[in-house]
């Protein structure tokens, strides 16, 4: 066999190793990196129901009344933790509060449907958590103040077997 031949053969096989390992894990994606901080203000999304801090939008964190409540909650498609498209917006509005308001110390609870077990649905709450939190560390927030935690299926915000339901408690929600 020529050596030029060889190569190639080589080049190949490695990129179809590659090609093989890169579409292993279909629907389970790593987070895209966040894009610049917003410098447009936003509307804060979906309350929350508990209130760990007490800060204020603007005021770097001095003597505020910003809370948990007043981040917006992230969704996810079924089986990702993939932060894509609304996700994205959402979590940048979120660092903005986070990052004006540093005595602000929230755990970010990653949630699953009711599809699964209960292993795997820890597992896949944790994974949602920790891409939030990653998402967050990377468009600026100070890691003191996020946690991470996995509610699993436990705690659905919409009862229900449906796409709707479901769809509601994919989510990783700010407490």
């Amino acid at each position: 066999m020529s050596p030029t031949l060889l190569r190639t053969t080589v080049i190949a096989a490695a990129l179809m190793a590659l090609f093989a390992v890169g579409c292993a894990k279909k629907g389970v994606t790593p987070p895209a990196a966040p894009p610049a901080a917003p410098t447009s203000p936003t509307t804060p999304g979906t309350p929350g129901t508990t209130d760990p801090g007490t800060t204020t939008p603007g005021t770097g964190g001095t003597t505020s009344t910003a809370k948990a409540s007043d981040l917006r909650i992230v969704y996810f498609d079924l089986d990702s933790y993939a932060i894509v498209g609304a996700a994205q917006a959402d979590l940048d509005a979120n660092a903005r509060i986070l990052r004006e308001n540093t005595a602000l110390r929230v755990t970010i609870e990653g949630h699953c449907d009711e599809r699964g077990t209960v292993e795997y649905n820890l597992a896949l709450g944790q994974k949602r958590a920790d891409s939030v939190r990653d998402y967050l560390l990377a468009a600026g927030v100070p890691a003191g103040q996020l946690a991470t935690l996995s509610k699993g299926k436990e705690f659905p915000a919409a009862e229900g077997s449906d796409e709707t339901a479901w769809a509601k408690n994919r989510r990783a929600e700010f407490k």
